[in-house]
């Protein structure tokens, strides 16, 4: 729970801070778009390195250098300028990226029987994490220090999961590296609809995360308004992220939560980014129930659909390797539309296709069945 707690202050605590670091350094909103891209795009790179340091050093041991990692960027941050920014979002995205990869096949591995109620805690916890970096970061900043102050803070929670995680690191095999020989996971339909499903909709809560703090500044919030509806609809994402997990587990077809949170995640978007200010509040529940939930059923996806906890762990590279990486052009996608258009009607239409895309994959992951089994045993 305290390292799901450090996967996301780092995605989360920069878009708040998001204009206040382009008028100190005269950052681009081409360059603001890189930098919420950049950390996406390295999570998904560093999910291909989670095969190597099972094999090298162990799952455990490769979650407590995650998370050193994870510290590490996220001090680098701290240290002013552009460069070490940009550097130390890198790093916290590969940490976040080969932890998050790690902690699937752990969950099946040691909690095989209650994977749906473990998963709903980690991802709750997770977007507790998400909610604790988008709202106390500018408190941080405006209590002295200034942004890259505020930024470095959140390597002290990191060390201490660092610390917590200590004791369990192994030297014994993973427990994830063997099982019985099946089709290479590249070369199965299913894999690649829970690989889109969990890219796509990873997507949309990182155009949230990195863009959404920004678009209500525009639309006349401060700095600090902004940053508390993005830790409300953070907030907000706990329940679902939960609940849905546990209730995913107990069905054998998940596709009518996949349509549901996405229809939910669609709808109250749009309300926020183009319907009246005085609302922002409850809608911004609204869309993080829906996120927290397509978040958690994603994970829980990925669990359900292997047999084995070494599916699960290759599952999970693929899925979130291959997913990640192609959930950083969703922020980047949005910058670029705003950047072109001026407005927020555009990245709008960008994320319902977006959310559209997802669910046409989710339609295909949420059938029940495993991956490496013929399609016609699935239902």
């Amino acid at each position: 729970m305290l390292v799901a707690f450090n996967l996301r202050p780092a995605l989360t605590s920069v878009g708040p801070l998001l204009i206040e670091i382009r008028a100190a350094t005269g950052l681009s909103a081409s360059g603001a778009a890189l930098l919420t891209t950049l950390p996406v795009l390295c999570l998904g790179l560093a999910c291909a390195l989670g095969p190597m340091v099972v094999r090298r050093i162990g799952a455990d041991a490769g979650v407590l250098l995650a998370i050193l990692v994870v510290a590490l960027g996220n001090g680098l941050r701290g240290l002013g300028g552009l460069a070490l920014l940009y550097l130390g979002v890198c790093l916290a995205g590969v940490g976040i990226g080969l932890a998050g990869v790690l902690l699937p096949g752990l969950v099946k591995r040691d909690f095989a029987g209650r994977a749906g109620i473990m998963t709903g805690l980690y991802t709750m916890v997770l977007c507790l994490g998400a909610a604790a970096g988008a709202g106390l970061t500018v408190p941080l900043a405006e209590a002295g220090g200034g942004w890259p102050l505020a930024l470095a803070a959140w390597s002290l929670p990191a060390l201490a999961a660092a610390l917590a995680w200590l004791p369990f690191v192994r030297a014994a095999p993973s427990g994830l590296s063997a099982g019985p020989a099946r089709r290479p996971l590249w070369r199965d339909p299913l894999a690649w609809q829970v690989t889109g499903f969990m890219g796509l909709q990873s997507s949309l809560a990182y155009v949230i995360f990195g863009w959404l703090p920004a678009v209500l500044q525009d639309r006349g919030l401060s700095a600090l308004e902004a940053g508390l509806v993005a830790s409300i609809l953070s907030i907000g994402q706990m329940p679902s992220a939960l609940l849905v997990p546990a209730l995913a587990a107990r069905l054998r077809d998940q596709r009518g939560l996949v349509v549901g949170l996405i229809l939910l995640c669609i709808a109250s978007f749009a309300a926020l980014v183009l319907g009246p200010v005085w609302a922002v509040m409850p809608i911004g529940i609204l869309l993080g129930l829906s996120v927290g939930g397509l978040f958690g059923l994603g994970l829980t996806i990925i669990v359900l659909r292997a047999p084995d906890a070494a599916a699960a762990a290759g599952l999970s590279t693929l899925a979130q390797g291959v997913g990640y990486s192609l959930a950083s052009l969703g922020p980047l996608g949005f910058g670029l539309a705003h950047d072109l258009s001026g407005g927020w009607f555009w990245p709008t239409l960008l994320f319902t296709g977006i959310a559209l895309g997802s669910l046409v994959c989710g339609l295909g992951a949420g059938r029940a069945g495993y991956v490496g089994e013929p399609s016609s045993q699935r239902s």
